[in-house]
């Protein structure tokens, strides 16, 4: 019997670099710039964004070792706290953590085309994409790799030409100080600071994205806890480089509150032209981030799926071992986004409901310890798991951050958090009525 295809190292890196570099960086340092005009704290944010991902990232790897199977927070929390926890986590994977996000990157590369080409829908251009990736991704594995990687490395390459080549290009830089400063010091201990993380923390997300694969990855207990760490680091290194460039080449002003800054700063340093072009490399760039959301997203579903009769369907896979009904599922969950919702609300809403998914997910991990600690493993066993270097000061760190986020957003965005509250409530009432259905049949 022929072994089931899986994803190689280089496809789940790519997986999860794909899944970060997305419309966040190319869109929230406008909202940054609203309340901070310090050039060092804006490359600060964007560090401790990427000290906090990559914190995210090690506890997820033990996680993905000790849990090996795919879903991500789905199987984390069903199995360290509840199925209820579980499922609820499941629905927000799918449709805020995955879907939301799919729909803003789509609805970026149809604004970006649109700018270069005004006859173009940017709504139906985004609608196409969505459902061009979504076909493929429902094949067979060689095609989602082959697509997945392709573009990838692309992104990483425009990335590293437009950033030199605006450096070249430009030679009047802006005056902005990246220097530390004692004035500094306040704005780095405000409230703006901890507003502007939860955007960079919105860019970030996508680091967790190879755990919700563990059971397509070849090897995971030696490849998952490498390709996060490196994935994460890549993507950190990536946008603190990009954030420098676009500071250093379009003034301050051009760019506070706005999205397109990919765009703007193109513009600065080309002229129309280069803009022109940078708008068409953007959109393309976003192709990799919908392709491999699209191809993450699912497998939360399948194993939702496998566990809830009741939603079964989404549990079935083709002769690929692709789970076909999940893929589409997922792919018209974010052409409702994209036709129904606006870009910002959609933006803080899920950047919000995904926080506090990983935020019980990573506290998971004092939970599975202290049960170790009463239960010891065997020596085999112990040796084949991924343990979190300097425990425990990585799960520590991240969960202060992201605790210290999600208090700013319920009161800097009430409207946001009560949303995010009502699908968790919707999550609870759901899995009660599908248990309930299942002893009845």
């Amino acid at each position: 019997m022929a072994q089931p295809e899986k994803f190689s190292k280089s496809t789940a890196a790519a997986i999860v670099i794909a899944n970060m570099i997305g419309t966040g960086v190319f869109t929230s340092l406008g909202y940054q710039l609203v309340d901070i005009q310090s050039g060092f704290v804006i490359l600060l944010l964007w560090v401790v964004g990427g000290v906090v991902a990559i914190c995210g990232a090690l506890c997820y790897a033990e996680l993905g070792t000790r849990l090996p199977r795919s879903g991500g927070e789905y199987n984390f929390l069903s199995t360290i706290y509840h199925p209820m926890a579980g499922f609820i986590s499941g629905c927000i994977s799918a449709t805020v953590g995955f879907a939301a996000p799919t729909a803003l990157a789509a609805i970026t590369f149809g604004s970006y085309l649109a700018s270069v080409f005004p006859i173009l829908s940017p709504l139906i251009l985004g609608t196409i994409l969505v459902v061009v990736i979504t076909v493929v991704h429902a094949s067979s594995h060689r095609n989602s790799s082959g697509l997945q990687s392709v573009f990838t490395l692309a992104k990483i390459a425009i990335i590293i030409v437009f950033s030199a080549a605006a450096l070249i290009a430009v030679s009047d830089f802006q005056s902005i100080q990246f220097k530390p400063q004692l004035s500094d010091i306040p704005i780095i201990t405000s409230g703006s600071f901890a507003v502007a993380l939860i955007y960079v923390g919105y860019a970030y997300s996508g680091w967790n994205a190879a755990t919700y694969l563990s059971g397509e990855i070849e090897n995971p207990a030696k490849t998952l806890p490498m390709v996060l760490a490196v994935g994460t680091a890549v993507v950190t290194l990536a946008y603190v480089v990009l954030n420098y460039v676009f500071l250093s080449v379009a003034p301050i002003e051009a760019m506070t509150g706005k999205i397109e800054i990919g765009y703007i700063a193109a513009s600065y340093a080309f002229g129309e032209i280069g803009a022109a072009i940078m708008g068409v490399t953007l959109a393309l760039l976003l192709v990799s981030t919908v392709s491999a959301m699209i191809i993450a997203a699912p497998r939360v579903l399948q194993v939702v799926g496998e566990d809830f009769k009741v939603l079964r369907k989404l549990g079935r896979v083709n002769k690929h071992n692709i789970p076909t009904v999940a893929v589409y599922f997922q792919g018209a969950t974010a052409l409702i986004f994209m036709w129904t919702a606006s870009f910002e609300s959609i933006l803080i809403f899920s950047g919000a409901t995904m926080a506090l998914n990983t935020l019980f997910a990573v506290f998971g991990v004092f939970i599975l310890r202290r049960r170790d600690a009463k239960q010891p493993m065997p020596e085999n066993s112990e040796k084949q798991r991924y343990r979190i270097p300097f425990y425990p000061l990585p799960p520590i760190l991240f969960l202060i951050v992201t605790a210290w986020t999600l208090i700013y957003i319920v009161i800097e965005r009430p409207v946001e958090a009560f949303v995010s509250l009502a699908l968790i409530v919707s999550g609870a009432i759901f899995y009660l009525i599908a248990r309930r259905w299942e002893k009845n049949h």
